[in-house]
């Protein structure tokens, strides 16, 4: 199984680029883990909320396979806890699935197409993150997720 961290717009903060390059390399020890940043959408300013998440919808749906497991990061979607998100992981390892792509949206979330195209939904939290800070807590857990699978010392119940 490979794993796609798939992101829309890049961050303006090095030191949040950093920590997902960090954590990234760490779970490339466990699996082929890529990121993918799509471009920012031009002239965003001058569009509503809903066309934007439209622009962003088209971008993320032409990158994505007809097989793969899509797994929209959103407020909407099941919360787990760490042990919990690690036994979503090896299901999914178990099941044959050869690509799982996690999606982080926009600003202003999903098109009803992505939602449509999702396999599943994972909420990292009740509480509201942006879309760029967002991208270091999921590699983190991700990466706990496989200290987990493998019993390493890194996450302590």
């Amino acid at each position: 199984m490979s794993i796609d961290f798939l992101v829309v717009g890049k961050t303006d903060s090095a030191q949040v680029a950093d920590l997902t390059r960090l954590y990234a390399g760490r779970i490339s020890r466990y699996l082929r883990f890529t990121v993918t940043e799509l471009p920012d959408i031009r002239n965003a300013k001058n569009m509503s909320n809903e066309s934007q998440k439209r622009a962003e919808g088209e971008m993320i749906l032409r990158t994505l396979s007809s097989d793969d497991y899509v797994v929209l990061l959103d407020d909407k979607g099941t919360e787990h806890t760490s042990l919990g998100f690690a036994e979503w992981i090896q299901k999914r390892m178990n099941s044959g699935v050869k690509r799982v792509v996690f999606v982080v949206g926009g600003p202003y979330g999903f098109s009803k197409e992505v939602y449509a195209r999702a396999s599943d939904k994972i909420s990292l939290s009740r509480m509201t993150f942006s879309h760029q800070i967002i991208r270091p807590i999921f590699a983190e857990q991700l990466y706990r997720a496989f200290t987990i699978l493998r019993g390493e010392p890194y996450h302590h119940e």
